[in-house]
């Protein structure tokens, strides 16, 4: 998976043509600046010029508009450049011009404001530097190599460069004049162009320099700044919000009750609504109760009282009688049923709606379900069967319309019970008996309706309303409302619950009013039909939302002949929004001068629990303004009413919703925590003690004590009242005059830092941001989302369909700086989804629990996103002061460091082992193998398998001593060769491979084995092969024909200068001849090869193995795993370096054991090969790498009964050891034994070795001694360099498991890396060797000694100074176990934690990539694959994308929020890229800084790229 080339040539072809847009000027970005602001007087004016569904009614706030574009204009001063996300061409509908500026070439930025908190940078982030010249934008950098870093030690690393020590004279402006459209040239720094990599790729490209912007943007310290403090040893204190000391407090005294009017008992008023009915039905059968309208808008259909009274009559014979048998009857009284009727047939739920009244059975209106899958419909489902519902009225069209089954049926919907669906329509209905008639008694405490209401977490409840309540309610409107006998009422709203039910299908029955009903769907075509309505037929009242208002004032076109003079009563059913004073006042404004007057309009509260809550009366005094408020939005955030005389930007206007109800008792409570009185001048839940009332949440009892039986208290502790109260849901206060105001829902509350937002409110900022209608029909939703025990608030919107990224991004960023300006509050997550994709609620609006559902599980698809994780997150644990370690006077006490046992350990003693062996006699390899072809000529070696499973070679020892010496022949007399040489052995993994190693033995030069170029990529793998040839100082290429053909063909010559390679051999034609003499070394501590390779960070690095060092290194094994000639060891590694290369090439030639071969490769196109001839060869011992282990577990996962069949069996392995240099892969080696558990694998057989350069192999399991043991460790512990082992599962616990036995001869201690001094048992700290084997030093051009000695030659500071330990550059523990060793000693296991060059360092602590990795992975389940890595501080996460590339946005939120979560960081940029563009190396190890280098030169080719503020 080479990530360089792909990515770069894709791009480039993308880019040429046509495709590159102009950039636009930078001083038109801003064009809708220029407008005038719209002021309230040419409100008319503008809303005329505006197209219909411009942007969502409820928040239209001229003022508002005014105030949030002067808070942007404040911001016009102070600019910043924000970094765009850039996304790939397939991801973008239109041409974004940033995403496209051809790869060198100086970008051009839309200039953008931002607020003030987004130049602040985080100061953990950057943290240090802190003398910044505020003047530096630019950073310089130097790479070594595009491709490959070659560093041949450590020191040499290519850190990125510090963005914030170079001097300001090095800057690159990022950020463009205004008005200068030249491009600077950027100044060289050293011989290298400024951003340019050594080779000439340019940094310089778009990633880095949107790098370079996010980090001047964040550079300067946050807003709140975070306060000091002491981090206790281990745990990492989340900082706690302090109170604001100068934050507003409530002074008033406490509120007092406030008692409504007396519910006046009239003589006439009936005993209960169905006595209503049935005097009406008969006295004036013809009186119209309910007129319909169809969608132009002309009477459908017109419902009589007689009609309603005789035909409910029906119905409710109908369900008592008629449902069932005579004997069990379906429904008894008492039994709940669902009313499934559609908004537009008001006339058919009303009859049914009655029927049930009359039968004494519990309606429970319901929306219809479109789907089998509507948001919401599943959770109606579950209120249906927790009510018992076992029948559906609905009417004839609806059940028509209902999704069928193919033979006819109704489906179950998800997560609805079995229902019998039953129509109501007269047709349908047999006629009941002339001596029957429904029982009708006086309104009592038997539940008459339940109306249905869904919370915030999208549950939906049943709101139980008993007889005596409903017929209550509707005598306190009458009073409140004055209605008369024969009144009309226009009702523009749901009719199936809230005010809709109430007034336009109750009251009005009681009070024989006329409704003209207009559905949903006629004022979708025409907003006018209201108003055309109330003219017609001279309503007296209308009831409609502010959303209706809004739509009338949109499409009003100055009609001649609207006249309004009728309406005595314009009741707007959420004048509980604070935003509805908008539209109030815009349609009044408007049509005043159509005869509509001021005192008509009427706002009113209500609430499912509480029913009408306050309503303002219609007065015939229209001197009496309406109560209004201008409150403080600052003062709000903390509960507090601040009336703002200046003129400020951030207020909330209000107007009042009337009085108290008739009859009832209202007081407001603290929002949280025992219901305490709240003072006049603060906010609180306001609660209502009334008979007309909801009583309970229907089967929920606990809820119901919290909501329906609350005792307010007075500050000393005492109930206010006897009666219980119930919380209304809504937030406010009671005014003077006893004038209720509503400035919030409980459910759209949002406690961030301690201080309370209202989600309405930031919608209406974030609304009043575009005059230019970018939020498609003003379709946007405002939730939080807890992250980091602290809410945090979450916007989606959805865009215009023809908006472009430009539009999107500009809209986004000011957004931010509207909400932070006027609610001085950060957002989170910003996101953007194409129109009409959110879902959606029966009557159209958002349904907001859903989509934050669709957003946490990361389906939402949002085609734009802006995280502001940095501006927003202010409790992170406080950057880690490091604490000085102990020094050496306090520490030794024979072997023990400040009261622990030092950690150290030592594998068998090599000197103290009898052992036959015979190869020890022998100093050097090259004699074990002349002395095997003598005493045993025919004995096979080497097996090597093809992909078919068959053997394609094989070598006895005899075979092998002779082609070694025709090779070595051939390195003499063809290619000249002195004693001494070194050779490059370029062949894929085989046979020849090992004859060519011991043919250079033979001839006295050193080889170093090197892997092949890949045919199919030349051009990135050759670079390679000829730089370690170039840098071992290879004086000859020894290969097979095919690869000489390879590496003199055109590709090839493409990629290098072939004039440059050394002699090339090729060993297929070997000489006849013998060598004079075999060459034998003069001394052990000769070279006898070298060993290359590429560490995951990108560094190549080449070490020195001696002969003594090579014979020690096998004897180690041998011992280890108990190999002698007669065993079988099954090897699929790769051949070229590290314990891969010592077990093909060298363990079978010195403890003549048979090694079967099997080149990784093959298993590509045959996964089963390793498993299959471990099986069938019978072998007790096999190795393998992680990717082998992966490709098996991956590839075979649902093979195993046919492997099974096939005969597969592992029962006679005893080790499988995976080879790696890392910390072992628990839930790799796990999956792997689970799933070959019933092919015979035994679970203990499963093992890692741990290897590095400085010694190839330190630990591998082996025969003997007890299994690896686990160990969860902390990891907010870990980060602190420090071990605290936890319980399995607890929280941030991590797995880590040891990492085989140590080898024999090898003793290991713990130093710290920094002090060099001993640490204890169980201390995290760098594992130092000392062993026979290990390398002696690093094979550099330059020899570099005093590095290498380091490495190879260092000594503890204090305690035992005389050994000499190689250093791994790998952070672990010892811990001493309760097991015994083979030799009866108490055993001590290994664990690696991970390597220190890896270890990213942030805010502090020490962080290894595969923890945040293994996150990330976790959070989405299309995420395949991760890596991350820091560049100037930042944390990048780079998740590749298993799914569709609209997928691609949805992880952006996940991954940030899993990181702050568990790690506690803030990560910087998230980029989604496709499958297999994180490069892998042969060991399956992540190379993070090659995809680093890929990414800073923009070669990934990217899905998308996400920049967080």
């Amino acid at each position: 998976g080479d990530i360089t080339q792909k990515g770069y040539e894709k791009k480039r072809s993308k880019l040429i043509g046509a495709y590159l847009p102009q950039p636009p000027r930078v001083d038109q970005a801003l064009p809708q600046e220029r407008r005038a602001p719209v002021t309230p007087s040419s409100a008319s004016r503008y809303h005329r010029r505006r197209s219909s569904g411009s942007r969502d009614e409820r928040y239209r706030s001229d003022v508002h508009t005014e105030a949030v574009q002067a808070a942007l204009a404040k911001h016009k001063e102070r600019k910043m450049a924000v970094p765009m996300p850039s996304k790939r061409r397939s991801l973008v509908v239109q041409t974004s011009m940033d995403a496209y500026t051809p790869p060198g070439k100086q970008n051009f930025y839309i200039k953008l404001q931002m607020p003030k908190y987004m130049y602040h940078f985080v100061h953990t982030a950057l943290h240090g530097y802190l003398g910044i010249e505020p003047g530096l934008t630019g950073f310089a950098s130097k790479f070594d190599q595009k491709n490959l870093m070659v560093c041949f030690f450590t020191e040499n690393h290519s850190a990125p460069p510090d963005v914030t020590t170079y001097t300001s004279e090095h800057s690159i402006q990022v950020e463009r004049p205004q008005g200068s459209t030249t491009s600077r040239t950027a100044p060289k720094y050293g011989n290298a162009e400024l951003m340019e990599t050594g080779d000439g790729v340019p940094v310089s490209s778009r990633v880095s320099a949107k790098i370079q912007q996010l980090v001047n943007t964040l550079k300067r310290p946050k807003r709140p700044p975070l306060r000091e403090f002491f981090v206790d040893d281990f745990e990492e204190l989340l900082e706690v919000q302090q109170p604001d000391p100068n934050q507003p407090k409530p002074e008033g005294a406490q509120m007092l009750a406030m008692r409504g009017e007396q519910l006046g008992v009239v003589t006439n008023w009936p005993p209960s609504l169905e006595a209503a009915l049935q005097r009406w039905g008969t006295i004036s059968p013809k009186a119209p109760c309910l007129t319909t309208m169809d969608t132009n808008g002309k009477p459908l259909y017109i419902l009589t009282y007689g009609k309603l009274w005789t035909r409910s009559m029906k119905v409710a014979y109908n369900i008592l009688h008629k449902l069932g048998t005579k004997q069990e009857p379906m429904v008894r009284p008492g039994d709940r049923v669902a009313l499934v009727f559609p908004n537009n047939d008001p006339a058919a739920f009303m009859v049914a709606f009655y029927g049930c009244l009359l039968a004494e059975v519990v309606p429970v209106p319901i929306e219809v379900p479109l789907t089998r899958k509507d948001a919401g419909s599943q959770q109606i489902g579950f209120l249906l069967g927790s009510c018992g519902v076992t029948v559906a009225l609905t009417s004839d069209a609806c059940h028509k319309g209902l999704p069928k089954s193919p033979t006819g049926e109704i489906p179950q919907f998800k997560g609805w019970p079995k229902l019998l669906w039953f129509v109501t329509e007269s047709k349908h209905l047999s006629k009941p008996p002339r001596d029957w008639f429904p029982h009708i008694k006086d309104a009592n405490n038997d539940t008459a309706y339940i109306e249905y209401k869904t919370c915030k977490d999208g549950s939906v409840l049943g709101v139980t309303v008993t007889r005596i309540a409903l017929l209550t309610h509707c005598q306190a409107l009458t009073q409140a409302c004055g209605y008369t006998e024969a009144e009309t009422i226009v009702n523009v709203l749901d009719f199936k619950k809230d005010v809709g039910l109430w007034h336009g299908i109750l009251t009005s029955v009681m009070n024989m009013m006329h409704v003209i009903s207009i559905p949903y769907s006629l004022m979708k075509v025409n907003p006018l039909s209201w108003i055309q309505k109330v003219c017609q037929y001279k309503a007296k009242v209308a009831c409609v939302k502010s959303r209706d208002m809004h739509w009338a004032l949109v499409a009003h076109r100055d009609q001649r002949d609207v006249n309004l003079s009728s309406l005595r009563m314009l009741i707007v059913a959420d004048g509980a929004n604070p935003w509805s004073i908008s539209s109030c006042d815009a349609f009044l404004n408007v049509f005043q001068s159509k005869g509509l007057r001021q005192e008509v309009i009427c706002p009113c509260a209500s609430s499912p629990e509480a029913l009408t809550v306050a309503i303002r009366r219609p007065t015939d005094d229209s001197n009496q303004p309406p109560g209004r408020g201008v409150l403080s939005m600052h003062g709000l955030t903390y509960g507090v009413i601040r009336v703002d005389s200046e003129e400020k930007l951030s207020v909330l206007t209000v107007q009042d919703v009337g009085l108290v109800m008739p009859g009832a008792i209202m007081c407001s409570v603290k929002p949280d925590g025992i219901p305490q009185l709240c003072r006049t001048d603060e906010i609180g839940e306001l609660c209502v003690c009334a008979v007309a009332t909801g009583t309970s949440y229907y089967g929920l009892s606990g809820m119901t004590k919290n909501t329906f039986e609350v005792f307010p208290m007075t500050s000393s502790g005492a109930p206010i009242s006897e009666y219980p109260f119930i919380r209304t849901g809504l937030l406010g206060f009671v005014g003077p005059g006893g004038l209720v105001f509503v400035v919030g829902k409980m459910d759209g509350l949002m406690v961030v830092s301690g201080r309370r937002h209202n989600a309405d409110d930031i919608v209406a900022t974030a609304l009043a941001v575009e005059p230019m209608k970018f939020v498609y029909r003003g379709r946007i939703a405002v939730f939080s989302v807890t992250v980091l025990h602290d809410e945090r608030i979450v916007i989606v919107a959805e865009q215009r369909p023809d908006s472009t990224e430009e539009d999107s991004f500009q809209w986004m960023s000011r957004v931010l700086q509207a909400i932070d300006s006027i609610h001085q509050v950060g957002v989170y997550c910003l996101a953007l989804v194409p129109a009409n994709t959110l879902p959606k609620t029966p009557l159209g609006g958002i349904h907001l629990s859903e989509t934050k559902q669709l957003f946490l599980e990361g389906s939402l698809h949002p085609c734009n996103v802006l995280m502001c994780p940095h501006t927003c997150v202010t409790n992170l644990p406080k950057p880690r002061q490091k604490q000085p370690e102990i020094g050496p006077a306090s520490v030794m006490v024979g072997n023990l460091v400040s009261g622990k046992r030092i950690a150290q350990a030592s594998g068998r003693d090599l000197g103290q082992i009898e052992d036959n062996d015979q190869a020890r006699k022998f100093l050097f390899l090259s004699e074990v193998l002349q002395w095997r072809a003598q005493t045993t000529p025919d004995h096979v070696l080497y097996t090597l398998l093809n992909c078919r499973g068959t053997i394609a070679n094989s070598l006895t020892c005899v075979q092998l001593h002779k082609r070694a010496e025709k090779i070595a022949v051939m390195l003499m007399e063809r290619g000249h060769l002195q004693d001494g040489d070194h050779v490059a052995l370029v062949y894929p993994p085989g046979i020849d491979l090992i004859a060519a190693f011991y043919g250079c033995l033979y001839a006295g030069c050193v080889p170093i084995t090197v892997r092949p170029p890949h045919p199919q990529n030349i051009a990135t793998t050759l670079p390679t092969v000829k730089m370690i040839v170039e840098v071992s100082r290879s004086a000859c290429l020894m290969t097979t024909q095919l690869i000489c053909k390879l590496l003199r063909s055109r590709e090839a010559a493409a990629a290098v200068d072939v004039r440059t390679w050394p002699l090339i051999l090729d060993t297929d034609d070997l000489p006849k001849k013998r060598p004079a003499q075999i060459y034998k070394p003069s001394n052990p501590d000769m070279l006898a090869y070298l060993d290359f390779s590429v560490s995951t960070t990108g560094m190549l690095a080449g070490v020195k193995m001696s002969h003594a060092a090579t014979s020690a290194f096998c004897r180690s094994i041998k011992l280890q795993c108990e190999l002698y000639p007669s065993r079988e060891v099954a090897i699929c590694l790769d051949p070229y370096c590290g314990l891969g290369f010592v077990l093909w090439c060298l363990c079978s030639v010195y403890s003549g054991h048979q090694s079967i071969l099997i080149p990784p490769s093959e298993l590509e196109t045959n996964p089963a090969l390793w498993l299959l001839a471990v099986s069938q060869y019978k072998v007790r011992d096999t190795f393998c790498s992680y990717s082998v282990m992966e490709l098996c577990t991956k590839g075979l996962g649902s093979q195993t009964e046919s492997l099974k069949a096939r005969g597969l069996d592992l029962s006679r392995v005893r080790t499988c050891v995976v080879v790696a240099e890392e910390r072992p892969r628990i839930a790799l080696t796990q999956s792997f034994s689970k799933l070959f558990k019933d092919l015979g694998l035994h679970p203990r057989a499963v093992s890692t070795s741990f290897g590095c350069r400085v010694n190839l192999a330190i630990c591998l399991q082996g025969t003997s001694g007890p299994d690896p043991t686990t160990v969860y460790v902390d990891m907010r512990a870990l980060r602190h360099d420090r071990v605290r082992l936890v319980e399995r599962g607890s929280p941030h616990s991590l797995p880590l498991m040891e990492s085989g036995k140590i080898l024999p001869g090898v003793r290991i201690i713990i130093a710290n890396p920094e002090t060099k001094g001993p640490l204890g048992d169980s201390h995290l700290g760098e594992i130092w060797v000392h062993s026979a084997h290990n390398a002696s030093g690093y094979f550099t051009i330059y020899g570099d000694e005093s590095l290498q000695s380091d490495h190879f030659n260092s000594r503890l500071s204090f305690g035992d100074t005389q050994t000499i330990w190689a250093r791994t550059g790998y952070l672990g523990f010892l811990r001493r176990t309760e097991l015994t060793d083979a030799n009866g000693e108490r055993h001590d296991a290994l664990y690696v934690v991970g390597a220190l060059d890896e270890a990213m360092e942030l805010r502090g602590m020490r962080y290894h990539p595969i923890d945040i990795e293994t996150s990330v992975i976790r959070a989405h389940k299309s995420v395949t694959e991760c890596a991350v890595f820091t560049w100037t501080n930042l944390l990048v996460v780079v998740v590749e994308l298993d799914g569709s590339e609209q997928e691609a946005l949805d992880l952006v939120p996940l991954v940030t929020n899993v990181v702050l979560e568990e790690h506690y960081l803030i990560v910087g940029v998230v980029v989604v890229v496709d499958i297999g563009v994180i490069p892998i190396n042969s060991r399956g190890e992540k190379q993070r800084m090659h995809l680093r280098d890929g990414f800073l030169a923009d070669q990934l080719d990217p899905i998308y790229v996400a920049y967080n503020m």
